[in-house]
């Protein structure tokens, strides 16, 4: 596993990344055609088809995930993304979050004319969305339709320890299914986010059998990096290979493996670039597989409890930012 400073990743960032067209800041504004997609129509377009105009325009949006500004309110949380140079804010729509599910109707439209406000905006949100039949589903939906947002990340599904893995596969199978028929009314895409552990996405192979018959343009993955090196070492690339046509959304973020004061090997998240992910090689595949669709910084490590989602936090908000924007110039740096 290779070990990264900042200024190795700063100088192979700079090379590959380029070819990103990593756009930015709020004196871009919004997306060329965003402000047309508000009051989208369910099932107008798709999600994948002004993602693609988008980048032909040669811009990509960097997002960043909110759980660590979830002790802001709409408006300070969009002055300090757009200040910094963040194209938008991947929100948090779910319990606990910055939107509520049961408010999103009225609630989101307001986080999302915030960000307008100061100059950027959304095309992603996080969702606890892992079934089309709950009461929460239709209303997250169409709500984000009408606001133009083209991507959900779904909330995480779990391996029952009572059937086989297979038997667990089969039975998720139908769950993305019905999700993939819902999606296409509404006109969105859901993501599923690898995350390292034993749930569901934690191998990745798994993903591939729960969407090898669905259509991409409206089911695919939230491709993690960091929780593809934690869980795959160096043969993460495979993984990733074999989800290239339907990833769409990707994370961003860095870890090292760490021992506990029990002597215990854990995960400790890290500011970009002083962590184990081998981004040099992901850039250059990422660039090679021709994925597309906006990218969201996480911000995990140590703010505070801000990296919690917690509405009280210990850091100040001047430090925590000046974490968040050193990590976004990493990652845009003479880009």
């Amino acid at each position: 596993m290779l070990m990264h400073s900042r200024r190795s990743f700063i100088q192979t960032t700079s090379v590959t990344a380029a070819g990103l067209a990593l756009g930015g800041g709020a004196a871009a504004g919004l997306a060329p055609g965003e402000e047309a997609a508000v009051g989208l129509a369910p099932g107008e377009g798709t999600a994948a088809s002004a993602v693609l105009e988008e980048t032909e325009k040669g811009k990509r949006s960097i997002h960043a995930f909110t759980k660590c500004l979830q002790f802001l309110d709409y408006g300070e949380m969009a002055d300090l993304l757009a200040r910094n140079g963040f194209d938008g804010a991947d929100l948090t729509v779910r319990p606990g979050g910055q939107v509520e599910p049961g408010n999103v109707e009225k609630d989101l439209p307001e986080a999302v004319h915030a960000l307008q406000k100061a100059g950027i905006g959304t095309k992603m949100i996080v969702t606890g969305i892992n079934s089309a039949d709950h009461p929460d589903t239709r209303p997250i939906l169409k709500t984000m339709s009408e606001l133009g947002i083209p991507y959900y990340r779904m909330g995480y599904l779990g391996y029952d320890p009572g059937k086989t893995i297979p038997g667990n596969l089969e039975m998720y199978k139908r769950t993305f299914k019905n999700l993939e028929k819902l999606n296409r009314t509404y006109g969105v895409t859901a993501d599923y986010q690898n995350h390292s552990g034993d749930r569901v996405g934690g191998p990745v192979w798994d993903l591939y059998h729960l969407l090898k018959e669905c259509d991409p343009d409206h089911m695919g993955v939230q491709y993690d990096i960091c929780h593809a090196t934690i869980e795959g070492g160096k043969s993460w690339t495979l993984g990733m290979k074999l989800l290239a046509p339907w990833i769409h959304t990707t994370d961003i973020k860095d870890f090292v493996w760490k021992k506990d004061e029990s002597g215990t090997w854990r995960v400790a998240f890290v500011p970009l670039g002083e962590g184990m992910v081998d981004f040099r090689h992901y850039f250059k595949l990422y660039k090679t597989l021709q994925i597309k669709g906006p990218v969201s910084m996480h911000f995990e490590y140590d703010l505070g409890g801000a990296e919690h989602g917690h509405r009280e936090v210990t850091m100040s908000r001047a430090r925590i930012e000046s974490f968040m924007k050193r990590d976004l110039e990493l990652l845009k740096d003479q880009i």
